[in-house]
């Protein structure tokens, strides 16, 4: 099988590119549609597809993760002893034109591809041993599929001074159950433009915070029948976190009358720790009071949405 060209990114621009991009799901979307992405939900991948939502700018990590991908490529081919080159195209399976592969790399004189990533120091349990983060399992097999590779590389610059590279070997289970979530979200939302449902993610109340940034003073709206049962869920839940919570501090509190004047107590292999920490705070109480002139010139206003139910 060989992959269709959609465009070559030879001298194309960034906007040109995320314009490309709208034309189908990418490795990375894959992550998202599943429900393995902590940074976006499949809402927000699906107001991008329809171009009702603009990609956010990449942050520091995702910048210094494509400053590094050269380095990270060039240290893959010192220590696997196998070259790379770039495959300056954006291709799109024969079969299924919704499925889109922009690939770092490919190994040369041989059907395999090479994936560059760079992670922090706190992530490293994920690579550990012949680990690789499920996302970009995801994302591999969904280019295994693209290209009709056999096997993935990957290579990961740990915490800026640990370097793992694994192969992925093509999955055809996994590769199937990829395109079968891809062809859902792409023909049931993107091509019938029916969104996804919101979800309780981090990545979903983030979404509606960057939609919904500012309310309407003095505005209402008549609520659809569904928001009586969403009203029923919220209260519900909202008890039993309450409950919960009570529960998570009385545990909490048996322990620190057990520990005492204690920093630490063992208990089998589980370490307790309640420990004293310094810190000093602003007092801006104070500070008004006192200087109300300099308070006034350094104060900024923060604007949020509080949701609350009466």
């Amino acid at each position: 099988m060989r992959a269709d060209v959609l465009a070559s990114t030879v001298n194309m621009s960034h906007e040109e590119w995320l314009a490309a991009r709208k034309n189908g799901l990418g490795g990375s979307d894959v992550a998202v549609i599943t429900g393995f992405s902590k940074y976006k939900s499949p809402v927000e991948l699906y107001l991008e597809k329809i171009g009702e939502f603009e990609p956010k700018e990449a942050g520091e990590a995702a910048y210094f993760g494509t400053l590094l991908e050269d380095v990270v490529a060039k240290e893959f081919e010192k220590r696997s002893e196998m070259k790379v080159r770039r495959r300056n195209a954006i291709l799109r399976h024969p079969d299924y034109p919704w499925m889109l592969a922009n690939l770092d790399r490919v190994i040369v004189g041989k059907q395999e591809g090479f994936e560059a990533k760079t992670a922090s120091a706190y992530l490293s349990d994920e690579w550990a041993e012949d680990k690789v983060p499920w996302s970009y399992e995801l994302q591999c097999q969904h280019y295994m599929a693209v290209t009709g590779y056999e096997r993935w590389w990957i290579a990961c610059l740990v915490g800026g001074n640990k370097f793992v590279y694994k192969p992925i070997e093509r999955d055809e289970e996994v590769i199937q159950a990829v395109i079968q979530a891809e062809r859902k979200f792409w023909n049931e939302h993107v091509v019938k433009r029916i969104p996804p449902m919101i979800d309780g993610s981090d990545a979903s109340s983030n979404l509606l915070n960057t939609l919904y940034p500012k309310s309407i003073p003095d505005t209402y709206v008549e609520l659809p029948s569904d928001a009586k049962r969403l009203l029923e869920d919220f209260e519900y839940w909202q008890t039993e976190e309450k409950s919960a919570g009570e529960r998570k501090d009385e545990a909490a509190n048996k322990l620190k009358d057990m520990l005492g004047e204690h920093e630490s107590g063992w208990i089998g292999e589980r370490k307790v720790i309640w420990k004293s920490v310094a810190s000093n705070r602003f007092d801006s109480t104070k500070f008004k009071k006192d200087h109300p002139d300099l308070y006034g010139q350094y104060v900024k206003e923060s604007l949020s949405r509080r949701f609350s139910v009466k």
